[in-house]
């Protein structure tokens, strides 16, 4: 398919294509990231149905469940992938920022939505499954996982179709997920996890309870890593429309970088305990570099895990 759409940028693309994204654990009688089923050659084991979506490979309707329910349904099996990855994108009201009319910076949407379109065209050209799913505090839209290229078009277009609005609240997100995400597989988080910091940890650590290969890409944007503000300045609520601060930033600087500096510090930790890969991402740098930065070293440590 073509890669000229906003979020599928050639030169991120052209950059991260000679890396690959793996999972590092055995999921569900298969070895991840692969490619190829181990059971190739032998016979197809039929998973479940799933509800036919734009973009599926028509060979997989199942017509016997068509002529009772008058609905498309796909089969599923075992062995049409074998890393199954969820990619779980914030679109709440602070992904907005900043919002600099007459500029070309990169919102913190843009650029997490620019990481999740790369990630998922890596994982599909690689033969593997990719499903998204958007969230603030709710789950606003879900795509099913999908090996089909063509899945690449409409994941596109419904990220383009959303405007970043509404809290985020992750608690809710992460109970939607415990009944909706039922195979072991990848679940990559690409958030600036601005909400309550109790929710984000024991959602995390539920993931790697059920058994999911987990990934966080904090995504910041550098004003609120280097909080560069001088003037007096009116602060705005992105997410409380009704909050507003006057202040001087600079009064407020020391104590700003040091509540951040913990806040990062502890969602890291969080991660580390229980084996989840965090990187925090600045919208500052390139979107090549980050990413291949991260997937390159993601593929040394499981190297040097195995």
């Amino acid at each position: 398919m073509s890669s000229s759409t906003k979020y599928f940028q050639p030169e991120v693309l052209s950059t991260i294509s000679r890396l690959e994204l793996r999972a590092r654990q055995v999921v569900e009688g298969f070895v991840n990231g692969l490619h190829k089923s181990p059971y190739k050659g032998f016979s197809v084991e039929f998973a479940n149905h799933r509800a036919y979506v734009s973009g599926d490979d028509i060979r997989h309707i199942d017509w016997r469940v068509y002529g009772k329910a008058d609905r498309f349904f796909i089969k599923e099996y075992e062995e049409e992938t074998n890393l199954r990855t969820h990619l779980l994108l914030d679109c709440s009201g602070s992904m907005a920022y900043p919002q600099h009319p007459g500029t070309r910076r990169m919102t913190k949407w843009d650029y997490a939505a620019t990481l999740a379109a790369s990630l998922a065209h890596l994982l599909v050209y690689q033969q593997d499954g990719v499903g998204l799913t958007l969230f603030d505090n709710q789950v606003r839209q879900q795509l099913p996982v999908s090996t089909n290229r063509t899945s690449l078009h409409t994941l596109s277009e419904v990220i383009e179709s959303h405007t970043p609005e509404n809290k985020t609240d992750l608690k809710v997100l992460f109970q939607q997920l415990a009944g909706s995400v039922p195979h072991r597989g990848m679940v990559v988080i690409l958030s600036d996890l601005l909400t309550d910091l109790e929710n984000v940890i024991n959602g995390l650590q539920r993931l790697r309870y059920d058994k999911h290969d987990v990934i966080v890409l904090h995504v910041l944007d550098q004003d609120e890593l280097e909080f560069p503000f001088a003037d007096r300045t009116l602060f705005e609520g992105m997410e409380e429309l009704d909050l507003e601060v006057l202040t001087d930033p600079q009064s407020l600087r020391t104590s700003y970088l040091q509540l951040l500096a913990e806040f990062v510090g502890k969602i890291r930790g969080a991660c580390l305990n229980v084996r989840i890969d965090y990187a925090l991402i600045s919208t500052a740098e390139r979107l090549d570099v980050a990413l291949t930065k991260f997937l390159a070293t993601r593929m040394h440590r499981r190297r040097v895990r195995a």
